[in-house]
């Protein structure tokens, strides 16, 4: 059995979000049913896990995959694929030294990129020099097979470079693909196209039978005194505008804690009338 499963569906920092009052963030803090882990999808094929990125709850998602497979951890975790150097998708490295979980040369996927970064700087430069990670390069656009019938495609997209690259990944399991895409600053970006040669975005996503893509914010006006354009992502109603009519099945995932699609209320009215859905940690596929 190949199959994807959700382990995280907020945006980096979470839900709740430190420091933070809003309406969201109390409700989750009143009932923990409603907190959310930093996105993070589990790749299961013969009896393994890969998890793409490594979130600041990297010890419950690692936790929740030995759960799902029956196995120790240690045996469950294959490696972790990274998608580039943002905090909700990096930090969780930092806790596979010898000061917790001691891992011994955990294949660690990275583009060349990302793979320099973490090579001078630390903490992460020692994690590999002490062998607790082993880096192994991939490169966008090149499959990489991670298990019979289980292979993986990094899709470089615009996302803020601060420090690295950013991928999207294309899984393709033996019945089915699904595009994994948590973090990007515009879809159709001005110049040459992320998605070619497909001919369009829709056409690109229309090769996947499902996608989980960001939909970090809703409206614009959800951080008041923030300059969303220091973080840019698109808009959930402008990413379903552009998607409109494609075949995949669309899940919203790496949600903002100030997103009004945690709650109910219209804006998820909205999305559930046009057959989105929010993105339900331990939601799974089958591939």
């Amino acid at each position: 059995m190949v199959e994807a499963r959700l382990l995280g569906s907020a945006q980096d920092a979470g839900l709740p979000h430190i420091g933070c009052d809003c309406a969201n963030c109390r409700a989750a803090r009143r009932d923990p049913s409603l907190q959310r882990h930093a996105s993070c999808l589990a790749l299961i094929a013969d009896g393994r896990g890969w998890l793409i990125d490594a979130t600041p709850q990297i010890a419950t998602q690692v936790q929740r995959l030995s759960e799902a497979l029956q196995r120790p951890a240690r045996k469950a975790l294959a490696g972790i694929l990274l998608t580039h150097a943002h905090m909700g998708h990096l930090a969780g490295l930092w806790q596979l030294g010898r000061e917790a979980w001691a891992c011994h040369a955990l294949p660690i996927f990275a583009t060349e990129s990302l793979a320099r970064f973490l090579q001078r700087n630390e903490p992460w430069a020692s994690l590999i020099r002490e062998g607790h990670l082993a880096l192994t390069i991939w490169r966008a656009g090149q499959p990489l097979a991670l298990a019979d019938g289980l292979h993986v495609t990094p899709i470089a997209v615009p996302h803020r470079a601060e420090w690295s690259d950013t991928v999207a990944v294309a899984v393709e399991g033996p019945r089915k693909r699904l595009f994994y895409c948590p973090d990007i600053d515009v879809w159709e970006p001005a110049g040459a196209p992320w998605f070619a040669p497909a001919p369009s975005l829709r056409a690109f996503f229309d090769r996947f039978e499902v996608a989980l893509i960001d939909a970090t914010f809703f409206s614009a006006s959800e951080l008041p005194g923030r300059d969303l354009s220091q973080i840019p992502h698109p808009l959930v109603t402008d990413s379903v505008a552009r998607l409109e009519g494609t075949t995949a099945a669309l899940t919203l995932i790496h949600l903002n804690h100030s997103n009004p699609l945690l709650r109910d209320g219209p804006e998820r009215a909205w999305a559930v009338a046009r057959s989105l859905q929010i993105g339900q940690e331990g939601a799974r596929w089958a591939l």
